[in-house]
């Protein structure tokens, strides 16, 4: 419950955040621009263009520098038009041109004689000549490719029909981009509910709100709605309400007979269900707060792993420490000679022969008693025989023990 307490602020301050970005636009609306001015007239292939992809239904120009991203753009842009059907129920006629440069220079000088694009924009749409132009650093940037689906959405709505409701454009390019699963628009919608500042359509046909607050609920409720209308009447009922704007019918008259009621009617009903999917009980009810909370355990136990980890290292570091301190200790108490490193003890010297001088069993000879001169020629003239060298039998039969030989008589001196 704590971290949902801290989550309802950021849930409620966001908006507002996002509202301040440039061109006073929502999410990737804030860099991206349509200039619905057909009396602009498109010259030949500009100057900085230098290669040309073609698709089905694209044809790519670009720049040097943007020669990869425009390889790119040519595997995944078949894809992307093919998901308009699941929305609109129809597919634009036509070769739609995108022009592809990289940076502000060369995204400018991409442009249309009299189109240039605002300083903040790094997308420009020009739906009556089918034609967008992108920046290809944007592609590559978190929105990237919400943005290219903006601008293909109001290629497709002007190619297909002349005249839009705003809230319609904006509703159906966000439900294109996947824009109206975001936090953003359910927080704005949120704040709509809670402060009753729902708008009505007919208030959003033509202009949008000025005031950043407003423009994000206008957004949101924009891309709820369309998304109600997909959900409830299916792709064919939107490719019927599609057909009969194309031919030029109003929108409301067209809306009628596709849907086989008012826009009125519908609307009325789909704001008497917005309490219920974004007031204060699907808050504290919904998969949406699920998530939240989910979220929010996810940080604390990161945090709280983190800290443990820290408190563990510390510990083990006092440890060794302590232990360094110690041998420290021990070593100082360890007296030792000047001049004398202290090392591992030495081993016991095994005992000299001397030692043994005075343990000979009796009967034998002393072999440390001094011979006399005939004793010691006798011992070298006398050889020793082979069986003497041979070791006594050590198998396991048991011997007799061999009488001790009888020492010869040292020689008398007369």
């Amino acid at each position: 419950m704590r971290h949902l307490l801290v989550l309802l602020p950021l849930l409620l301050a966001v908006p507002h955040a996002r509202a301040q970005e440039p061109g006073g636009a929502h999410g990737s609306h804030a860099r991206e621009h349509v200039v619905n001015d057909a009396a602009l007239v498109p010259h030949g292939r500009p100057q900085r263009v230098t290669g040309e992809l073609t698709t089905k239904r694209f044809r790519i120009l670009h720049t040097a520098a943007a020669t990869v991203a425009a390889r790119e753009l040519a595997g995944q842009i078949e894809s992307v038009r093919d998901g308009f059907g699941s929305i609109l129920g129809r597919d634009w006629p036509g070769i739609t041109e995108i022009r592809l440069g990289v940076g502000r220079e060369e995204f400018e000088s991409l442009a249309l004689p009299g189109g240039r694009p605002p300083g903040w924009a790094v997308a420009l749409a020009y739906p009556a000549h089918q034609i967008i132009l992108l920046d290809a650093l944007s592609l590559h940037a978190p929105d990237g490719q919400q943005t290219l689906r903006h601008e293909l959405a109001h290629v497709a709505l002007g190619q297909l029909a002349k005249e839009w409701p705003r809230w319609f454009q904006e509703g159906v390019a966000q439900n294109v981009t996947g824009e109206r699963y975001s936090l953003t628009h359910y927080s704005a919608l949120f704040r709509a509910v809670t402060q009753e500042r729902v708008f009505h359509f007919e208030d959003l046909h033509d202009d949008w709100p000025d005031h950043p607050a407003d423009v994000e609920i206008a957004y949101a409720q924009s891309a709820a709605f369309v998304a109600h209308l997909s959900a409830k009447f299916g792709p064919q009922a939107m490719g019927e309400l599609v057909d009969a704007v194309g031919r030029d019918e109003p929108f409301e008259q067209a809306f009628g007979k596709a849907f086989h009621t008012s826009l009125l009617v519908e609307e009325t009903d789909w704001r008497g269900g917005l309490a219920a999917r974004y007031g204060w009980l699907p808050l504290t009810t919904s998969s949406a707060l699920l998530w939240l909370a989910a979220s929010g355990l996810c940080v604390a136990a990161f945090l709280r792993r983190r800290h443990q980890k820290a408190a563990r290292l510390a510990e083990m570091s006092a440890q060794d420490a302590a232990e360094d301190a110690a041998l420290r200790l021990l070593a100082a108490q360890t007296p030792v000679l000047p001049g004398v490193l202290p090392g591992p003890p030495a081993p016991a010297p095994e005992p000299a022969w001397s030692e043994w001088s005075g343990n000979v069993p009796p009967g034998e000879p002393d072999s440390t008693e001094p011979l006399d001169a005939h004793e010691a020629q006798g011992a070298a003239e006398t050889p020793i025989s082979r069986e003497e060298e041979v070791p006594p039998d050590v198998s396991d039969e048991p011997r007799e023990e061999a009488a001790p030989r009888a020492r010869p008589p040292k020689p008398t001196l007369h």
